[in-house]
């Protein structure tokens, strides 16, 4: 990812089974980014937004973001980031098994940078999160807005 300042990865997904094959997968395609997990909205945003070591205070991150929480909807939590001016351009990846067009035009709408449908299948999810590894690899993130 990012060679200037390190990408923080911060997970918002409530599934912990889910939670353990993301980060196994993306820790496969060799990514060794810090990576917080929050199981809740309420936690990844008070992060988010105002923790000293969260993103809108300390430099540049990535979201992956599940739509079905059990607090707030994830396309809530997109809309407070997209709408930030500290976080904006957080590239944010909807990671989840939502696979309505609607929801998925709506997330495009609000900033979403990549939306991913979960498959069903243990072995096609585990294979759908190592290309995501892949893909976080080569990317660029940038860096928060001063």
């Amino acid at each position: 990812m990012n060679a200037q300042q390190p990408v923080r990865i911060v997970m918002v997904e409530d599934d912990e089974g889910h939670a353990r094959l993301i980060e196994k997968n993306i820790r496969r395609a060799g990514i060794s980014n810090d990576l917080t997990h929050f199981l809740d909205g309420t936690s990844a945003l008070d992060y988010l937004f105002n923790n000293p070591e969260g993103p809108a205070q300390n430099g540049p991150a990535l979201v992956l973001l599940d739509l079905n929480l059990p607090d707030m909807s994830g396309t809530d939590i997109l809309a407070k980031i997209k709408g930030d001016e500290r976080l904006h351009r957080t590239p944010v990846v909807v990671l989840t098994t939502t696979d309505d067009k609607v929801e998925i035009a709506r997330c495009y709408d609000l900033g979403c940078n990549v939306y991913i449908t979960k498959p069903v299948n243990y072995e096609s999810f585990a294979d759908a999160i190592r290309q995501l590894g892949l893909f976080l690899s080569v990317i660029q993130v940038p860096d928060v807005e001063a």
